[in-house]
């Protein structure tokens, strides 16, 4: 147990890394959908040097923006893989559950894009686009549509992994090898 204690820190870490790379990753999709999200939005929300307006402050967005979810997540994913048996079925367990929340809010994130493409239409925009003055109303609400749903996934996505962990637990309490009783039966060898 106190080996995994002293990982948890460095897993929870890596969480972040995987979290802020998947920011910056995912931003590259919505910057694609529309700059003007990040040009009328983000960059002022996060204060982008105006030399990094581009692709490489759209991934300085997503970093930021996404980072700190490694500890959100990365946390109580930890917390229940310490009841998996062994040092390497809990990193790997850790690992599976991350990757899996990873990939469970890309697809939601993907799926509130794709709804947004089929939903969001000049004169059929979002609620939370009213007053908003925007150069490119439609696309700028897809790319929200998109990053709304991504936290969403996340959300998913940590149950999703909470169940990985549950699987793994269960499988490294099949096939761990139970511990030796000490205790003398009367008989000698």
């Amino acid at each position: 147990m106190m080996n995994k204690l002293l990982l948890a820190p460095v897993l929870i870490g890596a969480a972040c890394i995987m979290a802020g790379i998947y920011g910056a990753l995912h931003d590259q999709i919505s910057y694609t959908v529309s700059t003007g999200y990040f040009h009328e939005f983000k960059f002022i929300q996060f204060n982008i040097a105006p030399s990094l307006q581009n692709r490489l402050g759209a991934a300085i967005v997503g970093w930021l923006a996404s980072w700190w979810m490694g500890i959100v997540i990365g946390v109580p994913i930890c917390l229940s893989a310490l009841t998996v048996r062994g040092i390497r079925a809990f990193i790997r367990a850790f690992l599976l559950a991350a990757l899996t929340v990873i990939g469970v809010t890309l697809l939601i994130g993907l799926t509130g894009l794709a709804i947004g493409f089929l939903i969001i239409q000049d004169g059929n925009l979002p609620s939370w686009m009213v007053g908003r003055d925007v150069t490119d109303p439609v696309s700028f609400a897809r790319a929200g549509m998109m990053h709304d749903f991504s936290y969403l996934g996340g959300m998913v996505g940590l149950l999703a992994g909470a169940a990985v962990v549950i699987r793994q637990a269960v499988t490294s309490r099949r096939t761990a090898p139970r511990p030796v009783s000490h205790r003398s039966n009367g008989f000698h060898e």
